[in-house]
């Protein structure tokens, strides 16, 4: 299990990485602090392909796959929206703010995982 759940845990770091900072496009960034627009339902929904390829790795229950991707694309757009509306709002450039927007966004993504991890694992 730990082995499995180490495997998990690398490849949704990874898929993140490469879909907030390689691939995102302009058309995702510019759009996704806008509610409801599909530039950010596009960025999440690739994000939750990247974890159904991770949920490959364990192949856990159907039900319990499902409702963990359509949870981590609601959180994930969700956080991204939030950052990004406070970020519009506040006009906060390259401030110590922007920094701390930034680091609590990817915070909160990471901590997405390890909560995947306890629905996956325990």
């Amino acid at each position: 299990m730990t082995i499995s759940a180490l495997i998990v845990l690398v490849i949704l770091e990874v898929k993140h990485f490469l879909f907030d900072f390689v691939f995102q496009t302009p058309y995702q960034l510019r759009n996704k602090g806008t509610y409801g627009h599909p530039g950010g339902f596009l960025h999440a929904g690739l994000h939750v392909g990247g974890t159904f390829l991770a949920l490959l790795v364990i192949a856990p229950p159907l039900l319990l796959g499902a409702a963990i991707l359509v949870a981590e694309f609601v959180v994930h757009y969700h956080i991204d929206w939030v950052k990004e509306y406070i970020g519009r709002r506040t006009g906060n450039g390259d401030t110590a703010f922007f920094w701390r927007m930034i680091g609590l966004d990817q915070l909160m993504h990471h901590l997405t995982y390890v909560a995947i991890l306890v629905v996956l694992f325990m």
